[in-house]
């Protein structure tokens, strides 16, 4: 026990979800030091611990391994920790003591859950990323927003049941609770798989994602994009690698938001959507499962979780100043704010995968994974993807926000720790892209791979360029969804609005057929009621009064009958 107690102070994430409930008790002054300190301690820990599995004990009959240290987790665990610097950094402005709590609590569980080596540590910690993330929804303290964070924490809380059912069903049968490769071919493994794709957002359970995130604080949606998906994408590495259905699943969910974040007016819902397609790319390496599909899968997580981050700063900022991300509201905001401007560019073009930013040097790891393993159909799927991110997040996205018209907004420009955030981490999409070796050195398997040969970079170039060009035919000749203000129907129309109204029908059905069977009922036994009264009523013909010889009559007929049957 006091060994298990000495690595739970080394784990990084007890650091920060301790750190987290600590701030809630200190002073304004140290929140900015606490912010930044704890992150940057907690990343030294995690660096400072050998590989290997510590913090092992038995508690109610379960054999725990709250802390595995391999390349794995260790990759994802290091981008959850540099996100955490970059939101808190981002964050300092902020006077919510709520939200700065959450943040590292949050923070922390997504560590403890990648650390996990059992499945029971990893409910845990499951759960705790539910609870901490919902309160930066409700930070926002709208009527909608308490609304939609219900919705969230139930999606949520479903997914975590499903992990705690499939666990004790495989406990059940093999009596182990590793948390190791399962596939769908053991027992519970149907059952964790979809937990995991929940949290995933799998096509038709990934409304969530766009509910939630835009109705958070400008900054809380910086938060709420970097940890839970991820979280997931790391489970169903560990415990689903090779499974071929999410070849199938991960090029669904590379195509289907690229129609929706087309014709989306609010722009953080379009880069929910565009979350959604760059998780496909991940979950089709992971489908795939050979080392290089596998190592593509933790780069791009690691390579989005900066850009996808820095793109949502550029838009946090813009709704902090402007009070909206509307695209039919937006517009000209270049002149006002000149560098996010200038983040938003680096954020658009590391996720459309230009060569010498982030995406290219992880999105084709996964490309050349599926053509050498001969998956046509979903490298086929991957390159439409990357033609439709260019037109939905690398240019939509800051075309409207700062170009298109001017709306005649004269604003300042971001705070100074906003802008610091969205450079650091700009500087990373860019250093990663020019410089990718170090990105590569900790990943998980080794395999050698090099993104910048010439027909890796011809090829892309030529994608983006057409891609761009179709995109300004279709601008220019007015065939392109215009933006405007309007309810986009998606797959969670049949959870809030198809299935009340089935219910309500159905509801609806039952009380008129239980109506019409009490009518009929009331109108049987009337009748019954009038002919008992007219027989035995006081008036009836069975309350007459009889002669003896009636009487003797009938007792001479039923004893004659009695003895015909008996006889």
């Amino acid at each position: 026990m006091s060994e298990w107690l000495g690595h739970a102070i080394a784990s990084p994430a007890l650091l920060l979800m301790a750190a987290g409930l600590v701030l809630a008790m200190t002073p304004r002054l140290v929140h900015a030091i606490w912010l930044l300190a704890v992150p940057v301690a907690a990343l030294a820990l995690l660096w400072a611990l050998p590989t290997g599995l510590h913090g092992q004990l038995s508690l109610f009959g379960f054999d725990l391994t709250t802390l595995r240290v391999d390349g794995l987790s260790r990759i994802w665990a290091t981008i959850f920790i540099i996100g955490s610097f970059l939101c808190g950094l981002y964050a300092l402005h902020v006077d919510d003591r709520i939200q700065h709590v959450a943040s590292l609590v949050y923070a922390g569980a997504a560590v403890g859950a990648v650390l996990a080596g059992d499945l029971v540590t990893l409910f845990i910690f499951w759960e705790a990323t539910a609870i901490s993330s919902v309160f930066l929804i409700w930070a926002r303290r709208s009527v909608r927003a308490h609304i939609v964070g219900l919705r969230y924490l139930v999606i949520q809380v479903i997914s975590g049941l499903l992990l705690m059912v499939g666990t004790i069903i495989h406990y059940r049968e093999t009596g182990s609770t590793a948390f190791d490769h399962f596939g769908l071919e053991v027992a519970g493994g149907w059952l964790i798989f979809l937990a995991f794709g929940i949290k995933a957002a799998f096509p038709l359970l990934h409304n969530w994602v766009q509910d939630a995130y835009p109705e958070s604080t400008p900054t809380g949606t910086v938060v709420l994009s970097i940890y839970t998906t991820k979280l997931a994408i790391y489970s169903l590495a560990r415990g689903f690698a090779g499974t071929e259905i999410l070849i199938t699943i991960g090029a669904v969910m590379t195509l289907f938001p690229i129609f929706f974040a087309v014709i989306e007016n609010d722009l953080r819902r379009v880069l929910a959507y565009s979350l959604n397609n760059q998780l496909g790319f991940m979950v089709v390496g992971i489908g795939i499962g050979t080392p290089l599909a596998m190592n593509g899968a933790a780069a791009h997580a690691f390579a989005h979780i900066l850009y996808k981050g820095l793109l949502f700063m550029s838009m946090g900022a813009v709704l902090y100043r402007v009070g909206t991300v509307k695209a039919s509201e937006l517009g000209g905001l270049y002149k006002s704010m000149p560098f996010t401007t200038v983040f938003c560019i680096v954020g658009s073009m590391s996720i459309s995968a230009f060569p010498l930013f982030s995406g290219f040097v992880t999105k084709s790891m996964i490309l050349t994974a599926a053509a050498e393993n001969h998956h046509w159909i979903a490298w086929c799927a991957l390159l439409v993807a990357s033609a439709g991110v260019l037109d939905h997040s690398g240019i939509k996205v800051p075309f409207f926000s700062f170009f298109a018209h001017d709306a005649g907004y004269r604003v300042k420009e971001a705070p100074l720790n906003m802008l610091a955030a969205m450079a650091i981490t700009a500087a990373l999409c860019i250093g990663i892209g020019v410089y990718p070796a170090p990105l590569y050195a900790i990943l998980p398997f080794d395999v050698p791979y090099s993104p910048y040969t010439t027909a890796h970079v011809v090829n892309q170039l030529q994608l983006l360029l057409f891609a761009a060009l179709a995109f300004v035919v279709l601008f220019r000749s007015g065939l392109y969804p215009p933006e405007v203000r309007g309810l986009n129907i998606d797959s969670d129309w049949i959870y809030r609005r198809a299935l009340p109204f089935t219910v309500s029908a159905v509801r609806w059905a039952l009380m008129r057929a239980r109506d019409a069977t009490i009518g009929v009922l009331t109108i049987g036994l009337s009748g019954a009621r009038r002919r008992l009264e007219t027989s035995f009523g006081a008036r009836g013909v069975m309350a007459r009064t009889w002669t003896t010889g009636v009487m003797l009559l009938w007792v001479t007929a039923l004893l004659a009958a009695y003895l015909w049957l008996y006889y």
